[in-house]
């Protein structure tokens, strides 16, 4: 048996802070709901909806929207934000792009987004494995719009142009936290080599629209997220993504505080001032949340600026 996080068995128990009146997950009773649930189930597929404990998860699967989680369920690093369980992961499955285009078209998804668990086990950390879902969504959706959710290939060297090279609309690669906090929250990662990620993304296809997220309430201070903003404006990323951090268990992180959604508002407008293409913002922002209608807002936003 797996355990999730084995590693934090013996980590102080962190209180879970009740939730404030603006957080709340919205429940359903939807054809369409079980219809991505029966279609994701059948496929045998993982999503980040569903190991990561998403709030959001009955509003997109009303909609039809799930984010696939590609290479296992299990991750080799082990972030004291995160709900994925840390462990030993198993064989890739190559059967796991067809399955994942088909699902893609059972859900006629317009636009599709991919993530991963870390595979720091595999030599190019499954860059090729990214490179083969895509291509394979391609030959089976060929209007479908594809935004890849990556690991930070750390230690990979170049294994990451491989992603790249199947050419996704959207590059999205996440700092999550301020650089004062990695040792605690992502001791695995190293901020600057996500940076520098996000940034030879860019370089190396201009016509990408490249993405980042940080959560708040881990403890950061204000100036510090004004600083990760600068960052990865420098780093030429279109789309910053700003949302509360929501401690899955007493073993994870402590909660610090919730902001409050007028704090939110406030960041949002910041961001936007410094000249992200695209700046999502507020308590319930993820990554791959309304990633559909923000790809059309993208599209629209660098075609008004050309």
């Amino acid at each position: 048996m797996k355990l999730r996080h084995p590693e934090k068995q013996n980590k102080p128990v962190n209180p879970i802070k009740k939730k404030p009146e603006w957080i709340r997950s919205k429940l359903s009773n939807s054809k369409e709901f079980f219809l991505t649930k029966t279609i994701v189930n059948k496929n045998n597929l993982v999503t980040v909806c569903q190991e990561a404990n998403c709030p959001n998860i009955t509003e997109c699967w009303s909609k039809r929207h799930a984010t696939f989680m590609i290479m296992g369920d299990t991750c080799t690093r082990a972030c004291a934000f995160c709900d994925v369980k840390t462990g030993k992961p198993g064989k890739l499955d190559a059967l796991e792009p067809v399955k994942i285009s088909e699902a893609v078209k059972k859900l006629n998804l317009k636009h599709v987004v991919i993530t991963s668990v870390d595979r720091d086990d595999l030599n190019d950390g499954g860059s090729n494995h990214f490179y083969e879902v895509i291509n394979q969504i391609r030959k089976i959706n060929p209007k479908t719009t594809i935004e890849v959710l990556t690991p930070d290939f750390l230690r990979k060297g170049e294994a990451y142009k491989k992603v790249l090279e199947a050419n996704p609309d959207v590059f999205n690669h996440n700092v999550e936290t301020v650089p004062s906090l990695y040792l605690k929250v992502r001791p695995g990662s190293r901020y600057f080599s996500s940076l520098e990620l996000l940034k030879n993304a860019k370089k190396i296809n201009k016509k990408i629209f490249t993405k980042s997220g940080i959560m708040v309430g881990l403890g950061e201070k204000r100036d510090e997220i004004l600083q990760v903003m600068d960052d990865l404006k420098s780093a030429d990323v279109d789309f910053l993504t700003i949302g509360q951090y929501l401690q899955p268990s007493v073993r994870h992180h402590p909660l610090d505080r919730y902001y409050t959604p007028e704090e939110f508002d406030e960041l949002g407008s910041i961001a936007k001032a410094k000249g992200f293409l695209l700046v999502s913002s507020s308590p319930l922002t993820r990554s791959s949340y309304h990633a559909d209608e923000d790809f059309a807002k993208l599209q629209i936003n660098r075609n008004n600026n050309h």
